[in-house]
């Protein structure tokens, strides 16, 4: 293999997919990440592209916002996507994959690509010379974590992240647990935990009594909204979870033929169907009391935990007025960023910026300057091209992730007031769009890419 031309940190979702797109422009990379040397205390696996908290890549309707985002990158061409349809579980209307499968084939596929040269080994600083991109994660540390402080010369910010604990399914008492998603959407892929009123009350109180997890600095620090722990939501107010992961709405228990006060959900969380990960529940209780107190979910009285709810610190710039919309440094064009390192928040969202990031960096091999590169972008009217913007925009004063959704699109001309016909012409503009996007992409890889 030729020297390579692109250098990329890290191989979570978005330096896997990085280095994918660079190679669709006959580019060669330097993959490096220290796996399976050495792993962040959220990582398990020795693979690349890893799951560490939920293994659902949310809604798979196009009418949604994370359904259209998803639709896009496979328009453009996602290694990533392409692993998530193959390794796809029943999940109601969401994507969801059996999270070991899923890192083993992108793994597979990025080590079996002869113009990938992959490193293991920790960086502590930023190469001097040469395209680089910078995918290391919200858990980067040490001295890569200060080299980018001393070159960027701004401020990260942090925030809290959680995962869920997994349970096995034959430890699910199934004469109390029963499947169903909400409004039959999907069928009957989540097994359901019904609660009365008196066992939903125990369970807060013991919930809100229960011990915690010493975190260095989460109580002086944001937690975001779509991983808030389980604990943070019961103490906002008695009914707050269950209006939220606890809401029965469109469940029935067939054994009284009604609606539970309270329900908690479990999702599949492998292709073989013997884990079950509890929706909604991440945590940062301590490892015994995760177990006495989830236990007192109907159903779950004997439930064997084979992980354990856990939290972290998550970092990410302050990327407005910092990062281009091709998510390269303003000032030093050749150094990229991807992943929610930038401030965009969620996998398939992470997955968008190495797919943009990743073709991005290959145009500037090409010698393609920043202007020419942030023409050939997916524009603002679709899901991809605005979260770039967003994380960019230098008019967004109070900077936090931000997930995929239709108030990042400028509204349809002329206005519309259906909220479902405005969606599904948000939906219609933006594909149209990205299917011109691809075209161009394409003519300019030609045909022989991977």
């Amino acid at each position: 293999m030729s020297k390579p031309a692109v250098t990329i940190i890290g191989a979570g979702l978005a330096g896997c997919e990085a280095a994918w797109q660079v190679t669709r422009h006959h580019i060669p990379v330097r993959l490096v990440d220290m796996k399976p040397a050495g792993k962040t205390p959220a990582h398990h696996m020795d693979t690349f592209a890893e799951l560490v908290c939920s293994n659902s890549l949310k809604a798979s309707r196009l009418q949604s916002a994370s359904g259209l985002l998803k639709e896009e990158i496979r328009i453009l061409g996602s290694l990533l996507m392409d692993a998530a349809s193959r390794t796809a579980l029943p999940a109601g209307g969401a994507l969801a994959v059996d999270r070991d499968r899923f890192s083993r084939i992108v793994t597979d596929r990025i080590r079996s690509n002869p113009l990938i040269e992959i490193e293991t080994k920790e960086i502590h600083d930023i190469p001097d010379s040469g395209v680089v991109i910078i995918a290391t994660g919200p858990l980067t540390e040490g001295g890569l974590f200060e080299a980018i402080q001393d070159r960027l010369g701004s401020p990260a910010l942090h925030f809290f992240d959680a995962a869920a604990p997994i349970v096995t399914i034959d430890s699910i008492d199934q004469q109390i647990a029963f499947r169903q998603s909400r409004y039959d959407r999907g069928g009957s892929d989540y097994l359901n935990c019904p609660m009365n009123q008196e066992e939903y009350e125990r369970f807060v109180e013991a919930l809100l009594k229960a011990e915690k997890a010493d975190i260095k600095d989460f109580d002086r620090e944001a937690v975001f909204e779509g991983c808030m722990p389980i604990e943070t939501m019961a103490a906002r107010g008695s009914d707050t979870i269950r209006f939220g992961p606890l809401k029965p709405v469109g469940l029935t228990d067939p054994r009284t033929g009604r609606r539970p006060y309270a329900c908690v959900q479990l999702r599949q969380d492998n292709q073989t169907g013997d884990l079950y990960n509890l929706v909604g529940f991440q945590t940062r209780l301590k490892f015994a009391e995760q177990k006495r107190v989830f236990r007192m979910i109907p159903g779950l009285q004997h439930a064997e935990f084979v992980r354990y709810g856990v939290m972290h610190r998550n970092t990410y710039l302050n990327s407005p007025g910092l990062l281009n919309p091709d998510y390269s440094v303003i000032s030093q064009p050749s150094l990229f960023f991807a992943g929610q390192m930038t401030g965009v928040e969620g996998y398939v969202e992470s997955i968008s910026s190495g797919l943009v990031a990743g073709n991005a960096a290959a145009w500037a091999v090409l010698g393609k300057g920043a202007g020419e590169r942030l023409a050939m972008l997916p524009g603002s009217e679709t899901m991809t091209g605005a979260l770039a913007n967003y994380i960019a925009s230098p008019a967004v004063r109070h900077f936090q992730p931000m997930n995929a959704n239709f108030g990042l699109l400028p509204p349809p001309v002329p206005e519309i007031r259906s909220k479902d016909a405005k969606q599904q012409a948000l939906v219609d503009r933006s594909l149209e769009s990205i299917r011109t996007v691809a075209d161009a992409w394409s003519r300019l890889r030609g045909k022989t890419g991977p």
